[in-house]
Order: structure tokens, then C-alpha cells, then sequence
């Protein structure tokens, strides 16, 4: 009996994956736990195992496919095996001959599959969203895909494009119509209004058409990481009132411990911390004072944290992710400075659990070591505010005595949502971290 095999729950927080490359075919045989598919979600890429053994009856979706969880990925089961109503879109299994008259009518609805849902109707995957838009071609004007729930694929607008003529977007929107184009490709422009087909060939080389297409390009849809990314962003910019504040710290103390632990007796374990961990070591002590700081806003409503859940930007082959150091007020430096290392690894290779990517309560992005002096971080739904940190950079100084000098100085850059932090606040924050920081050795025996 054929079988299901569905998308996994990769977590709580994960509701969709992107197959990003199959591991088999149909007519393959697979047995229970091996590779079926390589996905990526919005926070890491794994393998997904086979929960079924068998003949691969159906593959259905394609590479660059965003695939709810728990929705149909293959169909698994004995060779010539009848799926039909196991298909989305295919036809129920007949009814018997000897059944009831109403029975047999209701045996179509009764056959669909749970998961044969209109939810995906007029969805266009990735992979044939790029290709229409590289070819000129509504994916939207196309009334009913091949693929799963009458998802348009990639093959149905190579169908579309076959069929021409293909306008360009200015053109579509002119509402221009034309037998043959004269741009690129063939591709019909505004410039071929009023055109008959007679007097296209005269027209071929006609330069005004260049002006859709200034040169060669490129075209693909966001995805992954970087669709997640670009959606989190702009929702964050649109639904908080977000206030940035920026100030430096002296360097001078915490250069200084960094180079102690740096040279300090490698039996003790020091050597790897980083400025960054003394940094958001500092961060997660200075927010048990600010309650505010460490909390998340959601539909009106606040909710602050007793514990200090840091999150740190981290720059990965797949885009940024945000691994979160759990309890990190509670960690001493050295433990804070192995997890750190440990959940950035982790999120760099690919390995990292989501659940180490979500449950943040505060955030810290550093991009000083670009050299970057200012920025302003934008904060990390649904929390309400987050750090970035900046380039160390020299700054004239003058002393008490009038004399000047050259001080090296940490740049802070807080942005915080203002609809539940006054901007005083958010000086005073800045105000009590910068003290940690210049007295990290204070910090660290605190």
C-alpha cells in the first residue's frame, strides 16, 4: 500500500522548508531513515530522512520548492502501484461496481487526501517565478499549474513562453499587443505598439527597444535565509517606532583583558575569548537592570524576562542567523565564551538546532571588525531593542591637566523601540554598559 511521506517539524518556530536538492528519483527504492532530500529553513539547512521503505512513486515538488511542514513530499509504495488519489489534483480511486448509487457519488470526495487543500491554488514555485520573470511572463496569468494543488511550475511557463509572444512588463502594462517582438529575444516592447505582423521584420533591428533592457541581467526570487531575512525586516520597520542612540566606551580596559586572557595559561581555557564575548558578556549583565530592555512587545502587550536569552548576529554561507545563548546572566565568562563558539559553528556549518535560533530576548550585532565605526541595528521582532557594536577607533582626548592624547574607543550603536522605552532610558542603559565595559574586570568577578 503506497505510503505518504510528509515534510518533517523542524522545530516550533519552523513552517516551511525549501528543497534544495533531491538525494533521489522517482523509481528509486528507499528504505526507512535514508536521505530523501536536502532543505533549507529560515535558520539552518539539514537532511530529511525516509519514514517509509519502498519504490519512489512521486516526487511531489521540485528543487527551490517552499514546502509547508507536515504537507506531502513523496509518495512511497510498490511498483505500478495505482496513487491516483493519493496525487493532489489527481483522480479518487472508482468506486465499486456493486456499491450504492450515493456512495459512489461521494467516493471522489471521500478518496481526496486531508492535505488537498486549496491553500496552494495559484501558488508559483521559485524556480518558475524566476524563469517568467527572466522571460517576460505573468506566472500570475496562468490559470491552473501541473504541479501539487495546481501549483504553477517551472515547466508550465516554459509552456507559456513556447506559446509566445512574450511581452515585457512595460509592454504588459501599456496593454501592447504584437505578433513577434523586436526586443530581446523576441520579446514584444512598447515600442512595437501599432505594428503589424508585415512590418515586424523591417523593425528587428529597431534600438529603441533597448530601453526595457539596459544591458544583461539577472533574475531569481528571494529564498532561504535571505526571504526570511528581507520579511522580518521590513516588518519590524513598519510595526515598531524604532530610535537609535549611539555613544563610545574606553577600550582601554577591555583591550586590556582581552590580551590577559588571551596570554593566560591555555590549562585554564581562556585563550579563545574574544572581544565580542567580553562585549555581550557585559550586555547580559547590565540588562538585569533594565527588565524593559530584555523583554518582548507583542499585539499591546509587554513581557519582560527574568532570564537573559542573548542573541547574537552571526554571518553564515546561508545568510544572517541568530543564535541565542540561553541563561547567558548566569553563564561565567568562560562558559558563555565556549557557547558562543559552540552555537556559531553550529550555525555556520549548517548544524545548529533551531531551537538554538529562536526564544531570543536581546540582541547584539557587531560588524566592527569591517571596520564599521556607526550603524543602526534593526531590532529582532518581537523584541525591543537591540545593540550594535562598532569599530574600535582612535579618539583625540584631552586630560584634566589640558594635555591631549589619543584614546582608543569602543562605538555603541542601541536601537529601541520607543513605543515602550523612553529615549532616557536608553541613555541610561548605554550609561551603565559603557561603565561595564570600561570596568570589565569588575564585570567579570561581579
Amino acid at each position: 500500500m503506497a505510503t505518504i511521506v510528509v515534510m518533517p517539524q523542524l522545530g516550533n518556530s519552523v513552517e516551511s522548508c525549501i528543497i534544495v536538492e533531491w538525494m533521489i528519483a522517482e523509481g528509486d527504492t528507499v528504505a526507512v531513515d535514508q536521505t530523501l532530500a536536502s532543505i533549507e529553513t529560515d535558520k539552518s539547512t539539514m537532511e530529511v530522512p525516509s519514514t517509509a521503505e519502498g519504490t519512489v512513486l512521486k516526487l511531489l515538488w521540485e528543487e527551490g520548492d517552499e514546502v509547508p511542514v507536515k504537507d506531502p513530499l513523496i509518495i512511497v509504495g510498490e511498483p505500478g502501484e495505482d496513487i491516483s488519489g493519493l496525487v493532489p489534483g489527481g483522480d479518487a480511486a472508482p468506486a465499486e461496481a456493486d456499491a450504492p448509487a450515493e456512495q459512489a457519488a461521494a467516493a471522489p470526495e471521500a478518496a481526496a487526501p486531508a492535505f488537498a487543500t486549496e491553500r496552494a491554488t495559484g501558488a508559483v514555485s521559485p524556480r518558475a517565478r524566476a524563469l517568467a520573470a527572466s522571460n517576460g511572463v505573468d506566472a500570475s496569468a496562468i490559470a491552473e499549474g501541473s504541479g501539487p494543488h495546481g501549483r504553477v511550475i517551472e515547466r508550465d511557463v516554459a509552456a507559456a513562453i513556447a506559446a509566445g509572444p512574450v511581452l515585457t512588463s512595460a509592454a504588459r502594462a501599456a496593454g501592447v499587443s504584437a505578433a513577434e517582438g523586436t526586443g530581446i529575444g523576441g520579446r514584444v516592447s512598447v515600442a512595437d505598439a501599432g505594428r503589424t505582423a508585415e512590418a515586424a521584420p523591417a523593425a528587428v533591428a529597431a534600438p529603441a527597444a533597448a530601453a526595457d533592457f539596459p544591458g544583461a541581467s539577472t533574475s531569481a526570487p528571494l529564498k532561504g535565509v535571505r526571504k526570511v531575512v528581507a520579511k522580518r525586516m521590513m516588518e519590524s520597520l513598519t510595526s515598531t517606532a524604532q530610535l537609535t542612540l549611539n555613544t563610545t566606551a574606553n577600550a582601554a580596559g577591555i583591550l586590556a583583558m582581552r590580551k590577559k586572557v588571551k596570554n593566560a595559561d591555555e590549562a585554564l581555557g581562556l585563550n579563545k575569548i574574544t572581544l565580542n564575548d567580553l562585549v555581550c558578556f557585559a550586555v547580559s549583565r547590565t540588562l538585569l537592570k533594565y527588565p524593559v530592555f530584555n523583554a518582548h512587545l507583542e499585539d499591546g502587550v509587554l513581557t519582560e524576562f527574568e532570564q537573559v536569552h542573548l542573541g547574537f548576529a552571526c554571518d553564515t554561507p546561508r545568510g544572517l542567523l541568530v543564535p541565542v545563548i540561553r541563561s547567558a546572566q548566569a553563564l561565567g565568562l568562560k562558559a558563555f565564551s565556549d557557547e558562543a563558539k559552540r552555537l556559531a559553528g553550529g550555525a555556520i556549518d549548517g548544524s545548529l538546532s533551531p531551537e538554538f535560533l529562536s526564544g531570543g530576548t536581546f540582541t547584539v550585532s557587531n560588524i566592527g571588525s569591517f571596520g564599521i565605526e556607526t550603524f543602526t541595528p534593526v531590532i529582532n521582532l518581537p523584541q525591543t531593542a537591540i545593540l550594535g557594536v562598532g569599530a574600535i577607533t582612535p579618539r583625540p582626548t584631552v586630560a584634566a591637566d589640558g594635555s591631549i592624547g589619543v584614546e582608543q574607543r569602543l562605538n555603541l550603536s542601541l536601537t529601541i523601540d520607543h513605543q515602550v522605552i523612553d529615549g532616557a532610558d536608553g541613555a541610561r542603559f548605554l550609561r551603565d554598559l559603557v561603565a561595564a565595559i570600561e570596568n570589565i574586570d569588575v564585570t567579570v568577578l561581579a
